[in-house]
């Protein structure tokens, strides 16, 4: 049972339950067998296996058994038609703030379900070390979707403005941080710490300090996810891009924000890309985007790309105020953008599902349909048409393709009835 949790365990069929229980999920079929679900005539994109082409997914006991091109009918207990569809694996939303109840700011994972196609979400820094045992035990443990986070070197976790976590920098705790983070290696990926000045006021680097001298006491290899968006002064954003390690994430990395004096400090600055930014993604720093409502600027992008500074991931930055900004930050959409900027398809999948998996270290079983993986599966439509999308500061662009969520599978389990985007094509 190593790796299957009660929420894991709960979210199943009856039959599925008991194999799980059993170790009998990777049973072989017998010629009688019937598949739980198959998914039918799709587009399958998996980028983990360089797959496309139109196949059948067949799912027993909560994983994937098989991918073919033709599954008969008479083999499914229940089909879902995906002709004319674009399936993928489950997508990974590496940016996401899910802890209602708990935070100002936090959405229901389940609730995102339909509307992003996510069957795994992050919790980017919610809960600190004082509500971090409420975040597993109340919502991790009833949620079907699957969730993992960043604990925030704050204790409090994630604070609303005006006063924001680590204006006090006595919040930022080490001892009381890395002992979570060795408390909870299955569940914590690393630590996540916010350095606009807006959060930080005038701390400079130490909240960053702290952050990465936390995941080095633990003692297993923890991540840093630092976001970044108006920092105190220009040379501050190139020092904390400095301090960042392999393996390391950048959040809202293509951000356009300001700081409190309304001064341009993130990585493009004067219309140029700093160096300090190519020198960190040349040493292995991932580059994600944490769209969000104040996170995402196109004229960024569009300097910092070609500048050799593309996203690793594409993430949402989802809440309960961005997802009603007009820049629509559902993962999705998000991808869509980055079509628009020069991306094929096959690569922003590969952002939203292989690429995050490998972060949160939980590759080759997530974010992949290979045999044996978890049945989480995402069938998307890929609509034609001219459309417009909007970044975080207004700035408009014009697309030509648009993914649109149609139903998402989660543990081999379709959840909900097929959803209906509200992004309009004209």
């Amino acid at each position: 049972m190593t790796g299957f949790s009660r929420r894991d365990f709960l979210g199943l069929t009856g039959a599925a339950a008991f194999a799980a229980m059993s170790g009998r999920a990777d049973a072989a079929m017998g010629p009688n067998d019937k598949f739980d679900l198959v998914i039918k005539g799709g587009d399958v994109l998996d980028p983990s296996q360089s797959l496309r082409g139109k196949r059948d997914i067949g799912i027993r006991w909560g994983v994937v058994e098989a991918v073919e091109n033709d599954i008969p009918a008479a083999r499914a207990a229940k089909t879902i038609d995906a002709s004319g569809k674009l399936v993928t694996p489950g997508l990974i939303d590496l940016h996401s703030h899910v802890y209602p109840y708990g935070s100002a700011i936090g959405i229901p994972a389940d609730e995102l379900v339909q509307a992003q196609a996510t069957t795994t979400v992050v919790s980017a820094g919610d809960a600190g070390v004082n509500n971090l045992a409420a975040l597993r035990r109340y919502i991790v443990a009833q949620s079907r979707a699957r969730m993992y986070a960043f604990v925030h070197i704050a204790n409090n976790g994630l604070s609303g403005f005006p006063v924001a976590e680590l204006y006090n920098i006595d919040y930022a705790q080490v001892e009381a941080c890395a002992m979570a983070l060795a408390e909870n290696p299955d569940f914590l990926l690393g630590v996540k710490v916010r350095m606009s000045e807006n959060v930080i006021a005038k701390h400079g680097l130490e909240p960053l300090k702290r952050s990465i001298k936390a995941c080095e006491m633990c003692g297993w290899p923890a991540k840093m996810m630092v976001h970044i968006g108006g920092v105190e002064t220009k040379e501050l954003m190139s020092e904390i891009l400095d301090l960042l390690r392999p393996g390391d994430v950048l959040t809202h990395a293509y951000s356009g924000a300001p700081n409190i004096a309304g001064v341009f400090t993130n990585i493009v600055q004067d219309g140029k890309l700093l160096p300090a930014a190519l020198s960190a993604k040349q040493r292995g720093v991932m580059f994600d985007v944490g769209h969000g409502g104040g996170s995402f600027d196109f004229t960024v992008a569009e300097v910092a790309i070609p500048g050799g500074c593309g996203p690793d991931t594409i993430s949402s930055d989802i809440h309960v105020f961005s997802g009603n900004s007009p820049g629509m930050p559902y993962l999705p959409n998000v991808m869509s953008k980055f079509i628009l900027l020069g991306y094929t398809v096959e690569q922003v999948v590969a952002m939203a599902t292989s690429a995050p998996a490998k972060i949160i270290n939980r590759a080759p079983k997530l974010g992949t349909l290979q045999i044996g993986a978890p049945g989480d599966v995402a069938i998307l439509e890929l609509v034609e048409g001219q459309t417009s999308f909007v970044d975080t500061r207004n700035n408009k662009r014009e697309g030509k393709l648009l993914l649109k969520p149609v139903q998402t599978v989660v543990n081999g389990v379709p959840f909900g009835r097929p959803y209906q985007a509200p992004f309009a094509v004209r």
